[in-house]
């Protein structure tokens, strides 16, 4: 069960970096998606990447 649990942080982790990248994508001037692709994207994968780190902790705890 920890190794589930650690690889759910990881995924976690992974949508927390992709949501960061897209953010700071957004900022930079002259990019192909509109910003509003960008953001929608960043918030999709702040969301998920929230959803994980609660169902991780959520297994810690229980474990």
């Amino acid at each position: 069960m920890g190794n589930f649990t650690a690889f759910i942080f990881l995924i976690s982790i992974g949508c927390f970096a992709g949501m960061l990248h897209q953010v700071l994508a957004a900022g930079k001037p002259g990019i192909y998606p509109p910003k509003r692709l960008l953001k929608k994207r960043a918030g999709s994968l702040g969301m998920g990447g929230a959803i994980f780190l609660f169902l991780g902790a959520l297994l810690s705890l229980l474990n």
